[in-house]
Parts: structure tokens; C-alpha cells; sequence
């Protein structure tokens, strides 16, 4: 069982900066693959990134290639989504998941999910 609980969202200007974390119960931390998605107002849960246990492996969504960047502690047990350049389209729900094996943008292939955090872009 994993339970996990995203911080570190609110709300920031366009071309801002904002850095995700989400932590991790549990003592086998990593050997999770973790995700992040994000659910727009009106729209379905889409990927944004993901790493695999070691985090020698990580995945992005095109939409946030070259602005946000994923990593983890396995020392923390804690996985962040550093977010750069954020655009008013940014704007969702994140959310953070894990699964036991390597997954990577399907999210039904996730087995645990945390409540989610804001991310507003505005001016």
C-alpha cells in the first residue's frame, strides 16, 4: 500500500515557475515508477511525466518537453515536478501516481493516485 500527497501548487503569472512534490508513504518507495498528470476544467486526465523506480529513466509529455522536468528522492520518498515557463493552458489539476511496475503515460496502468494539487497560470 502507498499513499501519496501532492504540495506545492497555487497560482502564478505566465512564464512563472512553480515545483511540484509529491510524497510517498511506505518503505519500497522505489521500486514505484511514479507519474504525473494534470485534468483541465472540462477535459479528460491527461500525462505530463513520468520516471521509472532508480530514476535513470524519465518521460515527458511533448506539450511540457524542454519546460518541466520530473525527479525523485528516494531518500525522501518524494517525487517533483519542476515547472517552468508555465503558459495559462498549464492551468489543472496535478496529480502524482505510482505503479509497481514500469508505466509511463497510461494511466490506468497507475495503482495509486493522490488527491491532487491546484496549478493556476494567470495574470
Amino acid at each position: 500500500q502507498l499513499q501519496l500527497v501532492e504540495s506545492g501548487g497555487g497560482l502564478v503569472q505566465p512564464g512563472g515557475s512553480l515545483r511540484l512534490s509529491c510524497a510517498a508513504s511506505g518503505r519500497t518507495f522505489s521500486s514505484y515508477s511514479m507519474g504525473w498528470f494534470r485534468q483541465a476544467p472540462g477535459k479528460e486526465r491527461a500525462f505530463v511525466a513520468a520516471i521509472s523506480g532508480t530514476g535513470s529513466a524519465t518521460y515527458h509529455a511533448d506539450s511540457v518537453k524542454g519546460r518541466f522536468t520530473i525527479s525523485r528522492d528516494n531518500a525522501k520518498n518524494t517525487v517533483y515536478l519542476q515547472m517552468n515557463s508555465l503558459k495559462p493552458d498549464d492551468t489543472a489539476v496535478y496529480y502524482c501516481a505510482a505503479a509497481r511496475r514500469l508505466v509511463v503515460a497510461n494511466a490506468r496502468e497507475y495503482e495509486y493516485w493522490g488527491q491532487g494539487t491546484q496549478v493556476t497560470v494567470s495574470s
